[in-house]
């Protein structure tokens, strides 16, 4: 598995080796060891999630306050989305930047977004499916959601001609309301 970090050096993007024959192709998509050796720590996943979309869904900005804060592993399986993680560590030097990336279920890459980052996705294709394992439960009276199209963080998000999203989604709060690590 090769991976890189990505202009917030704490978000890594992870790409599994793929093994293709004329039968089809094989990886490895999650091996404990390996990313422990990666991320120089052991992480442990306690919950899988996984979501159907159609395309132009956006979902996010999500993310977990303490003590209930969550770390994701993120990849498609099927499909294309824009993922976006926007950076809410006070004490950072990145706080109130983000990071954009591709990821589709061809090349398999995994994003790994540590707690402390809100993070959300537009579906690209016509459709996607996206699974993340998340290093704690998800626990809704910590949930909190900023407003995708946040002026404060001037997302570059591609153009789509009508945005799908839930209503709780809608009403997320702008950046500088916000619960901030």
């Amino acid at each position: 598995m090769k991976y890189k970090h990505l202009k917030i050096s704490d978000i890594l993007l992870l790409e599994p080796d793929i093994f293709k024959d004329e039968r089809g192709f094989f990886y490895e998509g999650f091996n404990q060891k390996k990313l422990n050796k990666i991320f120089g720590e052991k992480i442990s996943f306690v919950q899988d999630n996984y979501s159907y979309s159609k395309r132009n869904t956006l979902r996010g900005l999500h993310y977990q306050i303490p003590p209930k804060g969550q770390g994701k592993l993120v990849q498609v399986l099927h499909g294309e989305i824009f993922d976006v993680v926007v950076d809410l560590r006070k004490k950072s030097s990145t706080f109130g930047s983000y990071v954009s990336q591709k990821l589709d279920g061809v090349t398999k890459k995994q994003l790994w977004i540590p707690e402390g980052f809100a993070h959300g996705f537009l579906v690209t294709s016509d459709s996607a499916e996206v699974m993340y394992k998340t290093t704690n439960f998800y626990d809704p009276n910590f949930e909190r959601s900023i407003i995708w199209n946040d002026t404060n963080l001037s997302i570059n998000w591609p153009k789509c001609s009508k945005i799908l999203m839930s209503d709780k989604d809608k009403l997320g709060s702008v950046f500088l309301d916000t619960d901030h690590f």
